[in-house]
């Protein structure tokens, strides 16, 4: 009687997946998705990242955004475009990075230039200068409403560790004013000890 052949090993997953029963984007919806973060963002587009993937596509949970952001603001790099490649990375790999990245920075840079080009010719204009601080201040009030959203996915849950660490990273480089750099070194080891420990 032959031996059962021995099972073939599943190929390595090059990227953790996104959670099961959850939507997978394509390579063309993170573009059009990033894109849409990258045209609305006005001063800032951590607003719309949030909304637009949190919220409307619902692509990632409150609690997701929040962690990938926190991995993503301790890497080198602007924020949100590691945050672009990395969750297209999760979504479709490479094609999905660069997709969400393309996506990110493609209309930006062609309004960027048109707008230059206009600046220099109008931007002495009383109009235009009520204009752009009305945006600035539309802005500002944007990232503190995504501040307060973000605040809330962290406190629903039960009293953590890392609800220590957040508030100790704040007074020491918010309140105190240290040194950015050797608050993150002290902060990086003890929250991943923490997390390590609450998860095993």
């Amino acid at each position: 009687m032959p031996e059962p052949a021995a099972p073939v090993p599943s190929p390595p997953v090059p990227h953790p997946p996104l959670p099961p029963g959850r939507h997978v984007p394509t390579p063309r919806e993170l573009f059009l998705g990033f894109a849409k973060i990258a045209v609305c963002g006005f001063g800032g587009v951590l607003a719309w990242s949030r909304r637009v993937i949190v919220q409307e596509r619902g692509w990632m949970s409150p609690e997701e955004f929040n962690e990938q952001l926190a991995l993503c603001q301790v890497l080198p790099g602007p924020n949100i475009v590691n945050f672009s490649v990395m969750f297209g990375s999760r979504a479709a790999g490479l094609a999905g990075s660069l997709a969400a990245l393309f996506g990110l920075l493609g209309p930006p840079v062609i309004l960027m230039i048109l707008a230059g080009i206009l600046y220099r010719r109008y931007g002495e204009l009383p109009e235009l200068r009520g204009v752009l601080s009305g945006l600035a201040a539309a802005a500002a009030g944007l990232l503190i409403a995504t501040s307060l959203q973000m605040i809330r996915a962290m406190v629903k849950n039960r009293l953590t560790a890392g609800h220590i660490v957040a508030v100790v990273t704040f007074g020491a480089a918010g309140i105190l004013r240290m040194p950015l750099l050797w608050v993150m070194a002290v902060v990086i080891p003890i929250s991943i000890a923490f997390a390590w420990w609450e998860r095993r």
